[in-house]
C-alpha cells in the first residue's frame, strides 16, 4: 500500500477492559480487552490521528495507556476514575466457535459519559462503540462535522433499548454488526432483506459480520462479500470484529475518500487486521505489525477472491 497525504483523523468512542479469557488454550486473566484498545491499534497502522475516549479504573495498569501513546494514539479522552476497570469474564468452546459469559463486572463503565474536548469534536471519522445508543448519540451530537459516524451495537441494546438505538441510528452512516444482530434488529431472517430494512432505519451502509464466514457490505447500489482468510492457527477470537473495525476505519482515513470502491477495499483491510487478531490473545496478534506483513496478507485476500470472468 502506497503512502497517503489525505488521511484524515480519526476518533473512537467506546469501552477499554480487561478480560478472563479461559479456552482450549488455557487460562489467560488481565488481559487488554475492551472494543477501543483493539479498534484504535489496527487504524493506528493507517494513520497518526487517532483519538481514543473512554474510562478505565485506578487498577488498570499503566503500561498499557504507555504503549497505545507510543503507536501515536492519543489517549488524552481516557479517563482514569477511583474504582474497577471494567472486567470480562469469559470461556471458549474447544473448537472456539462459541463462547460464554462467566462474568461481568462494568466497574467505572457503568458511568461513562464522554464528554469531547474541543480537538476531538473536529474528528473526521467517528467510531462508537458497542455502549448505551443513547450515549452514542450524545457523542454524535457533541462532534462537530464528522464526514462518517460507524456505530457497532448488540443483542442487549436492540431488546432492551429498541427505541433509543433506533433514534441514533438515523444519525448514522455505517452500521456493523454480526448476522445473529442484523436478523434482531430487523426483524427478518433473510440477511439481503434484513439489511435492505436496516439502510431504511438511516444508514447509508450496513456491514454485517459473519465470523468465520467473512463479512458482507450492503448498500443502496449494491452488495459485496469479503471471506475469512483461512488461518493454520486460531487462539482468541475475542477481538476480531472490532479488529474488522479498526482496519476499516483505518483504512477509510489513510483512502480520504468514501467511494464505494474504497469501501470495498476497507472491508478487505479489515478482514486482514482481524485475521491478524485471532492469531494470538489479547492484542498481541496485532503487536508489531509491518507495513510488508499487511500487504502481503492484503495480497493473500486478493488472490484468495480472485476468479477470471468468462462467458458460460
Amino acid at each position: 500500500m502506497k503512502n497517503n497525504s489525505a488521511h484524515r483523523s480519526i476518533l473512537i468512542v467506546g469501552s477499554v477492559a480487561l478480560d478472563d479469557i479461559d479456552g482450549p488454550f488455557g487460562l489467560h486473566p488481565d488481559l487488554l480487552g475492551g472494543s477501543a484498545s483493539f479498534i484504535a491499534r489496527a487504524a493506528s497502522y493507517f494513520t497518526r490521528d487517532v483519538a481514543v475516549v473512554a474510562v478505565v479504573g485506578d487498577d488498570f495498569p499503566a503500561r498499557h495507556l504507555d504503549e497505545m501513546s507510543v503507536l501515536g494514539i492519543d489517549t488524552s479522552g481516557i479517563e482514569r476514575k477511583a474504582g474497577e476497570t471494567f472486567h470480562w469474564v469469559g470461556k471458549y468452546s474447544a473448537d472456539l466457535a462459541s463462547r460464554e459469559t462467566l462474568d461481568t463486572r462494568l466497574g467505572v463503565f457503568a458511568t461513562f459519559q464522554p464528554v469531547l474536548a474541543p480537538r476531538h469534536r473536529k474528528a473526521d471519522l467517528v467510531f462508537l462503540g458497542n455502549i448505551h445508543p443513547t450515549i452514542q448519540l450524545d457523542v454524535v451530537e457533541q462532534a462537530e462535522r464528522p464526514v462518517l459516524v460507524a456505530l457497532d451495537t448488540m443483542n442487549f441494546w436492540i431488546s432492551g433499548h429498541r427505541p433509543e438505538l433506533l433514534k441514533t441510528l438515523a444519525r448514522v452512516n455505517t452500521l456493523l454488526l454480526n448476522d445473529e444482530e442484523a436478523r434482531q434488529l430487523a426483524e427478518e431472517h433473510n440477511l439481503c432483506r434484513a439489511a435492505a430494512r436496516i439502510l431504511k432505519m438511516g444508514p447509508t451502509s450496513v456491514v454485517i459480520k459473519r465470523g468465520d464466514a467473512g463479512a458482507l457490505l450492503f448498500y443502496p447500489g449494491g452488495v459485496f462479500g469479503v471471506p475469512a482468510l483461512p488461518l493454520e492457527d486460531v487462539r482468541d477470537p475475542t477481538g476480531a470484529g472490532d479488529s474488522f473495525a479498526g482496519g476499516f476505519m483505518g483504512y477509510l482515513a489513510y483512502a480520504g475518500d468514501l467511494e464505494p470502491r474504497t469501501i470495498r477495499t476497507a472491508m478487505i483491510v479489515g478482514s486482514v487486521m482481524a485475521s491478524f487478531s485471532v492469531e494470538q490473545f489479547s492484542v498481541d496478534g496485532l503487536r508489531g505489525r509491518s507495513r510488508d506483513d499487511i500487504q502481503a496478507r492484503f495480497d493473500r485476500f486478493a488472490e484468495l477472491t480472485h476468479f477470471e470472468r468468462v462467458t458460460l
